[in-house]
């Protein structure tokens, strides 16, 4: 009489093994080709209202959650059409301002973000236990659209008058980098305070303090925008 095995059979787990690296890489990367499913006039509506209104953009979220359980864009078009953008500065632009910043600042806002801003009992959703790297890049594109418009655009075209050795010159080039890093903070804050699993999201506008005394102190005479190009041009 043959005799049952009393504990099952233990067999290796090959659940991360099989699991393909592409898989890994998050969705908006994988679907850069795929330019027949982009939404441009969609992308085209964010970007416009990330400068007029960017409260409502992220008013769409919640609709992307419950549609596709993800907080996180799965559309490139925005992507693109910053891609664009950049590129008619130059290539070197794209890959370190925008590509290797943004992925510094994704990490560093999600680990802050699951650290001190997630809460304890999240009550929106079982799976909303922390913040996904993919919706902090989507923050990230979000608040650089405005920063980029102040500080490459509006900044290329004034330069020949923040430039200039004159104290009203030094105040309008020193504004510009105000408001382009005041954006991007605010940009910020407004992603993350849209997820409702996350509370005291109004840290995040703490930087703003020292950004403005700062901005303070450097009307003494200090022209930021002389010497940031300086570096940037020559380094």
């Amino acid at each position: 009489m043959p005799v049952l095995p009393l504990t099952s059979p233990s067999y290796p787990n090959h659940s991360m093994a099989s699991t393909p690296v592409s898989s890994r890489v998050p969705l908006i990367f994988r679907r850069l080709h795929r330019f027949q499913q982009m939404d441009f006039e969609l992308a085209l509506w964010q970007l416009s209202y990330l400068c007029l209104a960017p409260k409502r953009v992220y008013r769409n979220v919640y609709y992307h959650k419950q549609t596709k359980n993800t907080w996180a864009r799965d559309d490139p078009a925005i992507l693109v059409l910053l891609f664009g953008c950049l590129f008619g500065l130059g290539f070197i632009m794209v890959l370190r301002d925008f590509l290797f910043v943004g992925v510094v600042m994704a990490t560093l806002i999600r680990l802050f973000a699951n650290k001190v801003l997630l809460s304890p009992t999240s009550h929106s959703s079982p799976t909303d236990t922390s913040v996904e790297w993919a919706y902090t890049f989507d923050v990230h594109t979000n608040a650089f659209f405005p920063l980029f418009l102040t500080l490459y655009v509006a900044q290329l075209f004034l330069l020949p008058v923040i430039l200039r050795d004159r104290w009203v010159c030094l105040l309008v080039g020193n504004t510009l980098y105000l408001a382009g890093f005041a954006q991007y903070i605010y940009g910020v804050y407004l992603g993350l305070s849209a997820l409702p699993f996350l509370i005291r999201a109004e840290i995040l506008l703490s930087p703003l303090l020292p950004l403005f005394a700062s901005y303070v102190v450097s009307l003494l005479g200090f022209n930021v925008a002389s010497h940031v190009l300086r570096a940037y041009f020559t380094s």
